[in-house]
């Protein structure tokens, strides 16, 4: 694995800001305006609530909480290597959007990077792609957590329940998002606290006293996938897929993030580090902590966690860790619905969609785009819904989110290397060097592989849509896309630069 890409040199600082007078802030301001913005956001995001809003945003916790059942009975103990193997393919996709950003520190992410890197158009069908991807994961970690809400309170709820409750999770997260960018911040680094010291403390407490299979269990493929076991193993992967992105949330806030350039490449590799931890940590921890495994299997014990959890702590255990895990339920909520206005109002700056006036107007008091949140609060809200039409509703939702996300991630891995093409060369704080082309290119054969895995059909004797539905699903988004910009043509609109990375 590649490693110490922080220790790459830094360009030459221009003239005027190397006075010693000179503060972060200006240098900030100085590089936006040469970038052709004029910020009003409040930069009041440090870099370790920065780190935190990646953090809880990837959310290991709730990515491990939610799709353990799945992983395990697809693949088996064995399941617990893909978290590896996922979290170095997503480390080289994490490099190359810090060479990115570290140039372009500008909020939205991946539209504002796709605009720059190759243009206009590439960019709007990133940006549209990116929107309903996180709209879908908004929708996804809400119906994936509200069976725990209602395990909390002592509820026993219908699929109807679960959406009701999931909507309301998503109401709740939205107004705390409209408070502005220092509660966002608090709300981030509370939220990591909870989440790591939570899965430190109840993965090594399963690991030292509840645990009931060996380490071997790990190298083992109890007969699952008739004879052939990797194709259950790949199988298996998605949950980590879904657990590993995230990162890319720590550039979406860049304009919010003093000395964003330095500081935000290194929150997105931090949170890849310290989130891959927490997420084979607790992993570990319940598969090793699974009273029978064949139970699971068999289908029997339909809810793993819950299992564990209750045979190890018991009742009044089991309320307290999943208190808990809502915590991490809710801020990676928060979290992805800041990452979703940001796009918005990035989106909206430049005029490239319809609404633009609202969704990058800021509040006069809160100085966060409120039009933009309640967008990525309502139509989230509309998606969980339709999950009252899906048999296995979190699974549906988390792999079309998730596979939406893998796209839009790839676009701008392959916009980069259509930038080196030109002559790109990386000019921010962080740069790869001679190491840029293989992690680039690795980047890209990993998230293209990943892709075809998530899409790929499973079960030939469920209905069509349980085996296309995805891929329908995301055809549909990329034809409306392309329909709107024909008619409409917003690249059109606006006057902000594009295509120019190579230029500079």
């Amino acid at each position: 694995m590649i490693s110490g890409p922080a220790e790459f040199s830094s360009p030459a600082p221009e003239k005027d800001l190397m006075k010693p007078e000179t503060t972060t802030a200006d240098r900030d301001s100085a590089q936006l305006e040469a970038l052709g913005y004029d910020s009003k956001f409040d930069r009041s995001m440090s870099k370790w609530a920065n780190f935190s809003l990646g953090f809880t945003y990837l959310s290991p916790v709730v990515g491990v909480y939610t799709l353990f059942a799945v992983a395990l009975a697809a693949g088996g103990p064995a399941m617990f290597w893909t978290y590896l193997l996922v979290g170095i393919g997503q480390l080289f996709v994490a490099m190359v959007f810090g060479e990115i950003v570290s140039q372009f520190p500008i909020a939205g992410g991946l539209y504002p990077w796709a605009r720059r890197l190759v243009g206009k158009r590439w960019a709007w069908m990133a940006g549209w792609v990116y929107l309903w991807a996180l709209c879908s994961t908004i929708a996804g970690v809400a119906v994936g957590g509200a069976p725990y809400v209602a395990q909390l309170l002592g509820l026993r709820v219908s699929q109807a329940g679960e959406v009701a409750i999931a909507i309301a999770m998503i109401v709740g997260t939205t107004a705390l998002n409209l408070s502005g960018t220092k509660l966002l911040a608090r709300v981030a680094m509370f939220g990591f606290i909870c989440e790591l010291v939570g899965a430190i403390v109840v993965g090594g407490y399963l690991l030292i006293v509840a645990r009931h299979q060996s380490f071997h269990v790990l190298f083992q493929s109890f007969g699952l996938g008739n004879g052939h076991y990797f194709p259950a193993f790949v199988a298996s992967s998605v949950a980590a897929m879904w657990c590993y992105y995230g990162f890319e949330a720590c550039g979406d806030v860049a304009e919010e993030t003093p000395d964003a350039s330095r500081a935000i490449p290194k929150a997105m590799r931090m949170t890849i580090y310290v989130g891959g931890f927490a997420a084979m940590l607790v992993c570990l921890a319940f598969v090793l902590a699974v009273p029978d495994l064949k139970a699971v299997f068999s289908g029997q014990d339909t809810d793993p966690v819950v299992t564990i959890l209750n045979t190890a702590m018991g009742p009044i255990g089991l309320r307290a860790v999943i208190a808990v895990v809502m915590v991490s339920f809710f801020s990676c909520l928060i979290s992805l619905e800041a990452a979703t206005s940001r796009l918005l109002f990035s989106y909206g700056r430049d005029r490239m969609i319809f609404g633009s006036k609202q969704l990058s107007t800021l509040s006069e008091r809160t100085r966060v785009p409120v039009k933009a949140l309640l967008f990525a609060g309502i139509v989230p809200a509309f998606i969980a819904i339709t999950g009252l039409f899906l048999k296995r509703m979190v699974e549906a939702i988390v792999v079309s989110s998730a596979t939406g996300i893998y796209v839009a991630f790839q676009m701008i891995v392959l916009a980069a290397l259509i930038a080196r093409a030109k002559g790109w060369k990386p000019r921010g704080a962080f740069r790869l060097g001679i190491w840029a082309w293989p992690v680039n290119l690795a980047a890209l054969t990993y998230g293209v592989l990943a892709i075809i895995n998530m899409v790929w059909p499973r079960t030939p004797q469920d209905p069509w849509y349980s085996n296309y539905g995805t891929i329908v699903v995301w055809a549909a988004v990329f034809a409306i896309g392309l329909f709107y910009a024909a008619l409409f043509r917003p690249y059109e609109h606006g006057d902000a630069a594009s295509g120019d990375a190579h230029l500079n």
